[in-house]
């Protein structure tokens, strides 16, 4: 199994940072990376034509290894999710009566352009709720998605694992329930994508969109997102010279170019050649193919598996282990607890999770180990008296 990679991260000894779900903190190699960035805009003499395009390329080629990919002209440089499912919007036909289907508490990235082109076309968000019982939950949760998929359904939005509390959602079984009634998949990987394996040969998305700055451990404002066939003649959200057709060749740049780059080059952003972001985010995406995303999330298991029985000996429920993800885990606790109370003590000991609602979201990686769980699990053994 991969060792503890702690060492090649600047995480001072003593904090337990159990939170790459909220944002992953840099490796070494990815801070010298940004540092020689900007230290290259210093002299910008030295940033010839070919540098615009160079890093992208090596970019997309890394994310397509991570994600099984074989186009990387299917792979765009995007700012934010926000952006990402923007572009995905604008070109989907959604007509009166036509429904599209969320899950309830899904991260607002992935929820306003679709309540915005909804109203607009007289189409209705559907959104699948989980059941209140705690008994199978997630099981009960994916069979109700799929009910919910009908011949109205025009667009299922959703992510690889619910944001929140780590609930594996059954996406092959929604692609097929989606291609039955010609339903469009549009997957927010942010919370999994580089932690969790993911094959768009087997899932087959309609679009993928990424943030980069949690699991794929690279810098904020900066990600990546997949388009399948459904997108290759699409419009993009803004004008900008560099998707264009030919933009590389630069004394040409005034001879106005109506055609786009093929497929999604035609969605990425305007100035995506960004000579500090780019270079860390590249670094990264090497980091994470050398380790192997299955031997990340096994990694992501040896340190929170143990300690299930301990979560549950407290009265907190976790889900089971066919349906959460080992790097991303919500523990919902007793309703006893005081939220407050338990935010207060664990930003003194320096412990680093989130609280979402009534559960602490606990989301590891390789820089972890059971020592940080431990620190966990003895302050909520305190709290919870």
């Amino acid at each position: 199994m991969l060792p503890c990679q702690r060492h090649l991260f600047s995480l001072p000894k003593e904090v337990s940072y159990i939170n790459c779900a909220y944002m992953a903190p840099l490796l070494k190699t990815v801070e010298q990376a940004g540092i020689k960035g900007v230290q290259g805009k210093s002299l910008p003499y030295q940033v010839g034509a070919t540098d615009f395009f160079e890093h992208a390329l090596r970019l997309k080629s890394l994310f397509s290894k991570l994600i099984n990919n074989d186009d990387d002209d299917r792979i765009a440089i995007i700012p934010s999710v926000s952006y990402g499912v923007a572009n995905a919007v604008k070109n989907i036909p959604i007509k009166q009566g036509d429904e599209i289907l969320v899950v309830e508490g899904q991260f607002p990235s992935n929820i306003y352009s679709w309540k915005e082109i909804a109203t607009a076309n007289g189409a209705a968000i559907k959104t699948a709720a989980p059941p209140k019982q705690s008994t199978d939950r997630a099981k009960q949760w994916n069979e109700q998605i799929l009910a919910a998929i009908t011949a109205k359904t025009a667009v299922v939005a959703i992510g690889i694992v619910h944001w929140a509390d780590g609930t594996l959602f059954d996406l092959k079984a929604i692609r097929e329930k989606t291609t039955q009634h010609n339903a469009l998949l549009i997957i927010d990987g942010t919370q999994s994508v580089g932690a969790l394996p993911f094959d768009v040969q087997e899932i087959k998305p309609d679009a993928l969109i990424c943030a980069g700055y949690k699991w794929l451990l690279g810098p904020y404002s900066y990600g990546l997102a997949y388009y399948g066939p459904a997108f290759d003649d699409g419009q993009p959200i803004e004008e900008n010279w560099i998707i264009r057709k030919d933009s590389d060749d630069f004394k040409n740049l005034v001879n106005y170019q109506d055609e786009y780059r093929v497929k999604a080059n035609r969605y990425s952003v305007g100035e995506y050649s960004n000579f500090i972001l780019m270079p860390m985010l590249e670094k990264a995406l090497e980091q994470l193919l050398d380790w192997g995303v299955p031997a990340i999330q096994e990694f992501c298991g040896s340190v929170f598996n143990p300690f299930v029985d301990s979560f549950q000996e407290l009265g907190c429920e976790v889900e089971v282990a066919a349906w959460r993800a080992n790097h991303l885990v919500g523990v919902r606790l007793p309703e006893r607890i005081d939220i407050r109370r338990l935010k207060e003590q664990l930003d003194q000991e320096r412990i680093f999770v989130s609280l979402r609602g009534n559960a602490v979201r606990i989301s590891p990686h390789v820089y972890n180990t059971a020592g940080d769980m431990e620190r966990l699990v003895g302050l909520l053994k305190g709290v919870l008296g």
